[in-house]
C-alpha cells in the first residue's frame, strides 16, 4: 500500500464512502459517529459512538468501516466503541443537515440543550416539502427510534424529525 494512503486524512476521506444504513443520504463521518481514527504502522484504528446505545446499525456501520478499509488496502483493522462522552446531534455537520432536509427529513433545528420532544412540549416545525410550519407531532417515534413523526396539516404528508439527543 503506498504510504500516502496510510494517513489519517486519507482513512477519513475513505470512511466519507459510507453511507449511514438507515439514512443513506449521509455518510457516518457526517453523522458524527466517527470519533478519531489512528494509523500506526500496519494497525488502523477507528473510534466510534452509536447515536444511541442499542442502535441496531452499528454492526453494519462497522462491517462497511472494515469492508471499505479492506478495498483500500489495509488490513490491519482495530474499531473501538466508546460512549463517553456520548454522542449528540451537536456532531451532526451542517452539510448532512442540509442533506437530511433535502431528503425529508427535518433535522435538529437546535442543540442538545432543546430536548422539548421528551416533556411533550413541541413546536411546529417547517415541512421539509412544503415549508408550511403548519404541521403537528403524530408519534414519538418515527421510522427509527432517533426520529419523530410528524404530519403536515397543509399537504398532509408525514416525515420524520430527527431529534435532538
Amino acid at each position: 500500500m503506498p504510504t500516502d494512503l496510510h494517513t489519517e486524512e486519507a482513512i477519513m476521506s475513505f470512511l466519507h464512502e459510507i453511507p449511514d444504513p438507515e439514512i443513506p443520504v449521509i455518510d457516518i463521518v457526517e453523522l458524527g459517529v466517527i470519533r478519531e481514527v489512528k494509523a500506526e504502522g500496519d494497525t488502523v484504528e477507528v473510534i466510534i459512538t452509536p447515536t444511541y446505545s442499542g442502535c441496531p446499525a452499528m454492526k453494519q456501520m462497522e462491517d462497511d468501516i472494515r469492508k471499505t478499509l479492506k478495498e483500500h488496502g489495509y488490513t490491519q483493522i482495530k474499531i473501538s466503541t466508546v460512549y463517553n462522552p456520548p454522542w449528540t446531534t451537536d456532531w451532526i455537520t451542517p452539510e448532512a443537515k442540509e442533506k437530511l432536509r433535502a431528503y425529508g427529513i427535518v433535522p435538529p433545528e437546535h442543540s442538545t440543550i432543546d430536548k422539548g420532544w421528551l416533556t411533550g412540549k413541541t413546536k411546529a416545525l417547517a415541512c421539509p416539502r412544503c415549508n408550511s410550519k403548519n404541521t403537528e407531532l403524530v408519534s414519538q417515534f418515527g421510522s427509527t427510534s432517533c426520529k419523530a413523526l410528524y404530519k403536515c396539516k397543509d399537504c398532509l404528508e408525514p416525515f420524520d424529525y430527527f431529534k435532538c439527543i
